[in-house]
C-alpha cells in the first residue's frame, strides 16, 4: 500500500508498508544528474555524490559508514544521467538512524578541501580504470557518437580534465542550487509506518530552501546516416556497442519496446543469444538494454567477439533487427516475453531495495506513483503488431550507431562500414 506526503516545502515522501519483512530500503532521491552539466563542469553530480560520504560536521566518513553498517545494514549512491540517489538498507527497527544518517549526508556535507582534492585523484583513477575496461568504455564511446554536443554524450564520471577543475566552490554552489527539498523524494520500503516517518521528515527537512536549478538541454535527434567510431586497440576481444535513438519513458509504445527487447535481448531465450551465441557461437556475451530519459531514449545491442569475426557478428546483430521489424513475432513468443517482464517485476518487488528503487524512480522521474495491476494490464495488451511497428520506427540505416574497441584492419574497419544497413 503507497502513501505519498507532499509537504509546504515541496518535498515529497512515499512509503510502501510491507509487513512481516525484517529489512527496510529507504533512499533520498535528487532529481539531477549529469544531464543537467556542461562539458566544463562534467562530472561534478558523481564528484558531490563522492564528497557526501567524507562527512558532515556531526560525524566523519568514518562515523557515517559505522553508523549503518555497524547496525548490519548497508549504505551506497548512485548518479545517473537524470537522478541522483542514496540509499541504506538496514532493518526496520533502525528505521529512525537511517533516516538521520542519509539526510545529514544530504543536507550537511562538509565538503571540505583536503578531502575534495584527495577524492578527486580517487575519481580520476576510477576514470582511468573505466577506460581500462572496453567492454564499459564502448558504452561512453557509442554516448558521444548518439549525443554529440549534448550532456547525455558525457561520462557520467566526467573526464580526467573537467573533473581535474572543478573547484569546491562549484561543488558547494551545484549541491545548494539542486539539493533542495522541491527537488526531493524521500522513499522508504518495508515494514515502516507513514505516520511516524512523515513526523520524522517533517522534523529534519522543515526548513524550506529555494534553489536554482537549470533544467536539461532538450535533444533532438538530426541523425541522417550511420555513425560509426572504432578504436583500435591490444584487447583480447573485440567490443561492440550499437546504438539507435528510440522515444522517453513516458511514450506510449514503451511497453511495447520493453517487450522488443526482452524477445531480442534480454536473456538466455532471446534471439540475439539464441542465434548469435548458441547456434554461430560468435560471441559469449551478447545482449540488449533500453534506455530511457525523460523525452529520448536509445536500444543498444551489445556484444564481445573475436577480432576476426566483429565483422560477421555485426551482419548477424543488423539480420536480427531486420527480421523483427520485417516480419511477425510468433504468439508464443510474444507470450513468453510478456510472462517474463510481468515474473521479473513481481519477484523484483518482493525484495524492499528493488522496490523502493521501482518507486523512487517513478516518483522522482514521472511525479507520480506505479500501478503494478494498470503496468501488466497494458504489457498483456501489446500485441504482434505493436512490436513490428516499433521495430520499425526505430531500426532504420540513417539511425545506426556503432561503437567498437579491438584490433581492427582496415579490410574489416571497410567492411562493417560497407554492412551498416538495416
Amino acid at each position: 500500500m503507497y502513501k505519498k506526503t507532499e509537504y509546504n516545502n515541496s518535498l515529497t515522501l512515499v512509503t510502501n508498508h510491507m509487513p512481516g519483512m525484517e529489512s527496510l530500503a529507504i533512499g533520498i532521491w535528487i532529481r539531477t544528474g549529469s544531464r543537467n552539466e556542461d562539458e566544463k563542469n562534467s562530472g561534478i553530480s558523481h564528484f558531490l555524490e563522492h564528497m557526501l560520504f567524507k562527512g558532515t560536521p556531526s560525524r566523519d566518513c568514518r562515523k557515517l559508514k559505522e553508523e549503518i553498517e555497524g547496525r548490519g545494514g548497508s549504505l551506497n549512491g548512485f548518479t545517473s544521467e537524470e537522478i541522483s540517489c542514496f540509499l541504506a538498507k538496514v532493518s526496520y527497527k533502525h528505521a529512525d538512524i537511517a533516516l538521520e544518517v542519509l539526510s545529514d549526508m544530504v543536507l550537511n556535507a562538509s565538503i571540505k578541501q583536503d578531502e575534495l582534492d584527495r577524492e578527486r585523484r580517487v575519481i580520476i583513477e576510477e576514470i582511468k580504470m573505466y577506460q581500462d575496461l572496453p567492454n564499459h568504455h564502448v558504452h561512453d564511446i557509442l554516448a558521444e557518437i548518439m549525443w554529440p554536443a549534448n550532456p547525455l554524450g558525457f561520462s557520467i564520471a566526467g573526464s580526467i580534465e573537467s573533473v581535474s577543475s572543478i573547484s569546491r566552490k562549484a561543488v558547494v554552489k551545484y549541491r545548494d542550487e539542486n539539493y533542495t527539498p522541491e527537488n526531493m523524494v524521500i522513499v522508504l520500503c518495508g515494514n515502516i509506518d507513514h505516520e511516524k516517518i512523515e513526523a520524522s521528515v517533517q522534523k529534519i527537512f522543515s526548513k524550506t530552501v529555494k534553489g536554482k536549478t537549470y533544467p536539461p538541454e532538450r535533444f533532438c535527434s538530426k541523425q541522417s546516416k550511420p555513425r560509426m567510431k572504432i578504436i583500435n586497440k591490444d584487447t583480447k576481444q573485440s567490443h561492440i556497442s550499437i546504438g539507435l535513438h528510440s522515444f522517453g519513458r513516458i511514450h506510449k509504445d514503451r511497453y511495447a519496446l520493453t517487450l522488443l527487447h526482452i524477445i531480442l535481448g534480454a536473456n538466455m531465450s532471446s534471439r540475439l543469444f539464441e542465434n548469435i551465441r548458441e547456434k554461430k557461437g560468435l560471441a559469449y556475451e551478447i545482449g540488449s538494454d533500453v534506455k530511457r530519459y525523460n523525452e529520448t531514449g536509445a536500444f543498444v545491442v551489445h556484444a564481445g567477439t573475436e577480432h576476426k569475426k566483429a565483422p560477421e557478428a555485426i551482419r548477424c546483430i543488423l539480420k536480427e533487427l531486420k527480421e523483427i521489424k520485417e516480419n511477425h513475432v510468433s504468439a508464443g513468443e510474444l507470450r513468453r516475453a510478456g510472462e517474463f517482464f510481468k515474473v521479473q517485476l513481481l519477484m523484483a518487488l518482493e525484495d524492499t531495495v528493488d522496490h523502493m528503487l521501482w518507486l523512487g524512480e517513478y516518483a522522482a522521474s514521472l511525479n507520480k506513483l506505479p500501478d503494478k495491476k494498470e503496468i501488466i494490464k497494458k504489457v498483456e495488451a501489446v500485441t504482434s503488431d505493436d512490436i513490428k511497428r516499433v521495430a520499425q520506427g526505430i531500426f532504420k540505416s540513417p539511425c545506426l550507431n556503432l561503437a567498437m574497441i579491438g584490433e581492427l584492419k582496415d579490410k574489416e574497419r571497410k567492411e562493417i562500414e560497407k554492412d551498416l544497413v538495416l
